[in-house]
């Protein structure tokens, strides 16, 4: 069973879901809700190949080893500051340094913008002088199949790999074609149809392809990647983008791992500090990262 905290939230969520008001309505939301950084976490806004960007330096760290997020937000909302809760706390649990970018969001800047963002900013890392050993790549939701579409464009462009990945609740289908987007709409109180449909419509745009393999990495090529930590609810919509990844990249002969988390909405990590499940989840992605950064 879930923890008294969680249930206490679902009960919020379910109670507050309404339907899609439009990206500009959820890019005040997210930013409403979004926080100070954690005690013991400081902010350090900065351009990193040319995209806006804010380091969480944990007070402890200690490595120089630093860990790429990619919020989400379904490529139209959310921001570095949106996402301080998880970062924040991801960057206490490993003690490394994490980056939150910035990336352009639709529509005004359609797919594949946040790409080439992700790609500039990886590249700058590794011309700063931090080898690959030291690099992770981390998102959620968007940010999740953001990161995955950023280890093909690194392996398209012929650059090193990074140690390796995390993808949290991946949005990883612009087709919405997971089995999950209609079995699973009435235990998600998080996300529907109608938010990923019209996220998704915004992000390809009206010349763009739902399929495409860097905006839908569940269509793309999916070998020879970092290994990837995949965490994902059994209550969540989108739990089948996260399945069929785990699967191409299994197929593949990649290194990769899915942890379903039972009853867990989309997610979770969003609770971190107040919810047992999330911080468990963060302190399991501190493991996994901790096993494979130098």
């Amino acid at each position: 069973m879930a923890s008294e905290q969680f249930e206490s939230v679902r009960a919020r969520l379910a109670a507050n879901k309404a339907p899609f008001a439009g990206h500009l309505a959820l890019r005040s939301f997210l930013e409403d809700v979004g926080g100070p950084l954690p005690d013991g976490v400081v902010a350090q806004p900065d351009s990193i190949g040319g995209v806006p960007a804010e380091w969480a330096n944990p007070v402890s760290a200690t490595s120089q080893s630093v860990i790429l997020y990619l919020h989400g937000g379904g490529y139209v909302a959310g921001s570095p500051w949106s996402h301080h809760n998880i970062t924040g706390h991801l960057a206490k649990a490993t003690g490394h340094i994490v980056l939150a970018l910035d990336y352009r969001l639709a529509p005004e800047h359609p797919h594949p913008a946040a790409v080439e963002d992700a790609l500039a900013a990886y590249r700058w890392l590794l011309e700063s002088g931090r080898g690959p050993q030291q690099l992770a790549v981390a998102g959620d939701s968007a940010g999740g199949g953001l990161a995955v579409a950023l280890l093909m464009a690194v392996r398209d462009s012929g650059l090193p790999q990074p140690a390796a990945a995390v993808a949290i609740s991946p949005f990883a289908d612009m087709t919405l074609s997971g089995e999950t987007i209609d079995t699973l709409a009435d235990l998600d109180v998080m996300v529907g149809r109608d938010v990923l449909q019209a996220c998704a419509d915004l992000f390809v745009g009206a010349a763009g392809s739902a399929r495409d393999p860097l905006a839908s990495p569940v269509f793309g090529r999916l070998e020879s990647l970092a290994p990837l930590l995949i965490q994902v609810g059994d209550h969540e919509v989108l739990l089948a983008d996260s399945q069929r990844l785990a699967a191409g990249i299994a197929a593949a002969g990649g290194e990769v791992r899915l942890d379903v988390w039972p009853h867990m909405c989309h997610v979770w990590h969003d609770f971190a500090g107040s919810v047992p499940e999330a911080d468990q989840a963060i302190e399991a992605i501190a493991s996994y990262l901790t096993e494979h950064l130098d």
